[in-house]
C-alpha cells in the first residue's frame, strides 16, 4: 500500500480521480460505508475548491503518523489568490465563485481534524484528517505530546520514493530520522529503509552512535544521506548529527537556527560524524528535510503559519519549495500548545 499519493487538479475529470483514490484508500484501511462516504465528500469538495478558486492545485492523500492505520489525511494546496478572511470563507453560504458556498464548511464538519492557512497572493493550504470510527484529536499526538507532520513523496514521474523517515520515543526523548537513499527508485528505498531499521533498533543510543551503526549496516546498499535529531524536553535541548544533504532547523520565536551536518554518504564514505547540541523550548519547531526541498524557505514569510499544526507547515513548505527532480521528505514537529 502506498503511504502517500499526490494528484494535480487542473480539470474537472481529476476531481473524480481524487474521489476514487481516496475511497479506495479508505476501503483498504477498513473504513465502513458511512466513513467512506465522508471521505468521498471531503475529497470531492477539496478538489472542487482547487478548480473553482485556484484553477490548479494539488491533493495529497496519505496515512498520517497517528499511531493508528485507520486514518486518512487529505492535503489540498494551491498557489492561487488566497483568502483575505479565512473565517468568513468557512461560513456556509459565503462564496466568491457564485457557488452555494458550502464546500469548506462541509470539509470542516466532516473531518476529525481540520486546519487551514491562507494568505492573499501566496495561496491556500488545508489539512483534513478523517478517522475510521469515533476518535478524538488525541490521536494526532505521539505519546509524549509532540505533534508531528510529514510529507514524503517521490520525484515527479516516479512511483517509489527513495527517502524514508521514522520517529522513536525512548528514555523520555523524542528522536527523528530522515534518510535519503542515493539515487532514486527501489534501490534507494532499500538503503533508506535499512537506515530506518538501524534507527529503530538502537533508538536509546545517541544520534552519532546510531549513524555509526548505520554506516556499517548500509555497506551492502547504495548508501544514504541521513540525519537524526533527538529532543530532550527535560533538558530543553536538541542533539543532532547528520551526514549528507539532510537539513535540520530549529525555529523559535521568529528565529531560525540551522544544525550542522557533515559531508559524506552513510555506508560508503563517512569521514566524520559529530553531535551538536542546541537549545529547545516549548515554542520551538523542529524541521528536517531531504534535498528534495530547497533550503531558502523562511517561516517568517508566512504570518500565522507557525502556530498551526506541523502537518500544515509541512504542506506549505512542500508547496512552495519542492524540487520536482528529486524525492522529497519534510518532517515537522512541535510541542502541543495547551489552550
Amino acid at each position: 500500500m502506498k503511504e502517500a499519493t499526490a494528484l494535480s487538479v487542473t480539470e474537472e475529470s481529476q476531481v473524480g480521480e481524487v474521489r476514487r483514490l481516496a475511497v479506495s484508500l479508505a476501503a483498504q484501511l477498513g473504513f465502513n460505508e458511512t466513513d467512506r462516504g465522508k471521505i468521498a465528500i471531503v475529497a470531492t469538495e477539496a478538489a472542487k475548491n482547487l478548480l473553482k478558486h485556484a484553477r490548479e492545485g494539488e491533493i495529497i492523500l496519505q496515512i498520517p503518523n497517528t499511531g493508528r492505520r485507520d486514518s486518512i489525511e487529505i492535503v489540498a494546496i494551491d498557489r492561487g489568490p488566497g483568502m483575505a478572511n479565512v473565517g468568513q470563507c468557512l461560513r456556509d453560504g459565503f462564496s466568491t465563485a457564485g457557488t452555494p458556498g458550502t464546500g469548506l464548511g462541509a470539509i470542516q464538519r466532516l473531518s476529525n481534524f481540520f486546519e487551514i492557512h491562507s494568505l492573499p497572493e501566496l495561496g491556500t493550504a488545508l489539512i483534513a484528517r478523517l478517522e475510521s470510527g469515533k476518535n478524538s484529536r488525541e490521536c494526532l499526538l505521539n505519546p509524549n505530546s509532540l505533534e508531528i507532520g510529514v510529507i514524503n513523496l517521490p520525484k515527479a514521474g516516479e512511483k517509489i520514493c527513495g527517502d524514508s523517515w521514522a520517529v522513536e520515543n525512548a528514555d523520555n526523548k523524542n528522536s527523528f530520522l530522515v534518510a535519503d537513499g542515493l539515487g532514486h527508485g527501489s534501490l534507494a528505498l532499500g538503503a533508506s529503509r535499512e537506515a530506518v531499521a538501524v534507527f529503530q533498533t538502537n533508538a536509546k543510543l545517541g544520534p552519532k552512535a546510531i549513524l555509526e551503526k548505520a554506516h556499517a549496516a548500509l555497506k551492502h546498499t547504495r548508501g544514504a544521506a541521513a540525519a537524526i535529531a533527538q529532543i530532550d524536553r527535560t533538558q530543553n535541548t536538541v542533539c543532532f548529527a547528520g551526514v549528507g544533504n539532510i537539513s535540520g532547523v530549529i525555529y523559535t520565536d521568529t528565529q531560525t537556527r540551522s544544525m550542522v551536518s557533515y559531508n559524506g554518504t552513510i555506508g560508503h564514505q563517512m569521514r566524520k560524524v559529530e553531535e551538536f547540541t542546541y537549545p529547545w523550548s516549548s515554542h520551538s519547531i523542529l524541521i528536517m528535510h531531504s534535498d528534495g526541498l530547497a533550503t531558502q524557505w523562511d517561516l517568517n514569510r508566512y504570518p500565522g503559519l507557525a502556530p498551526k499544526h506541523p502537518a500544515l507547515i509541512a504542506a506549505v513548505l512542500y508547496r512552495d519549495f519542492k524540487r520536482s527532480r528529486d524525492d522529497m521528505t519534510v518532517i515537522v514537529a512541535k510541542e502541543r500548545q495547551l489552550p
